[in-house]
């Protein structure tokens, strides 16, 4: 076991050798840091403006879980933190675990579906991997900041099962379902136009970092192991349309005071 994972860490080490002098930094720390600011703004705006409700809170929860991984990026890449790099791992991996189980329950309320469990079953799977995550020690065998992205070295099993068990699961599921609903919004016209809007937008909100993800590992098959930490960069443009987008249609503004009228 620590003979592969020492075989794995050395050929990650060659590879950053080889490629210093040809990295794009498209996902180095002052990146990772500006993309935590846009999202932590979001998040800030999303329950400044608008009413709490499960669409707020959804929406905000989303936002959160991003900045977070990104400041566990950060962290981990800057030492800034102190030699924690594995703390901050396990708490980069509970708030991206959350992100599925997040976008399943709003689909299903920006969709209008009373039913589900789904949603139940995709809560019950991410509590299941944050406490795996948080609780087991030999989930994480190494860290590696590239310079480019974060390389976070799961067991050998366990990121394939996370990946496609869990993640890709869930996110399929998303669009899967989405487009199906939005099919049905379309069939009852102008009275679900702006649901129609809010579904299909965030299925775009989906697609903005999954292909483009899948399109740099196909492109560069030695930066799948950064594939959390590509997601999340990309992922900036999900969050963008989750506040400014989504949330404009669907949210319900605060009340603000009107300014005080002085009798003279």
């Amino acid at each position: 076991m620590s003979g592969k994972a020492s075989a794995k860490q050395t050929a990650i080490i060659r590879f950053m050798e080889k490629s210093k002098g040809t990295q794009l930094n498209c996902f180095s720390p002052p990146v990772m840091l500006a993309t935590l600011t846009v999202e932590i703004v979001l998040a800030i705006y999303t329950v400044w403006r608008y009413k709490m409700s499960t669409t707020t809170r959804l929406i905000a929860g989303l936002l959160l879980g991003l900045a977070t991984f990104q400041l566990a990026e950060y962290y981990v890449c800057t030492g800034i933190g102190g030699p924690h790099a594995e703390v901050w791992s396990r708490v980069g991996f509970v708030a991206i675990t959350t992100l599925p189980a997040f976008g399943t329950h709003l689909v299903h309320v920006l969709a209008n579906k009373p039913r589900r469990r789904a949603v139940a079953l995709s809560y019950a799977s991410m509590i299941g991997f944050s406490i795996f995550f948080l609780a087991y020690r030999g989930a994480f065998v190494g860290h590696e900041c590239t310079g480019n992205y974060v390389i976070f070295q799961l067991g050998n099993w366990i990121g394939g099962t996370y990946a496609i068990g869990y993640y890709y699961l869930w996110l399929g599921f998303g669009i899967f379902m989405g487009a199906h609903w939005a099919n049905e919004l379309m069939a009852k016209g102008k009275k679900a136009h702006t649901q129609l809007q809010t579904v299909r937008a965030f299925i775009v909100g989906y697609l903005v970092f999954l292909v483009p993800c899948a399109i740099w590992n196909t492109l560069d098959a030695a930066s799948r192991p950064a594939i959390p930490s590509i997601m999340c960069g990309f992922a900036v443009l999900f969050a963008l349309i989750l506040g400014l987008y989504i949330l404009p249609r669907v949210g319900k503004e605060k009340s603000r005071l009107a300014p005080m009228q002085f009798k003279h």
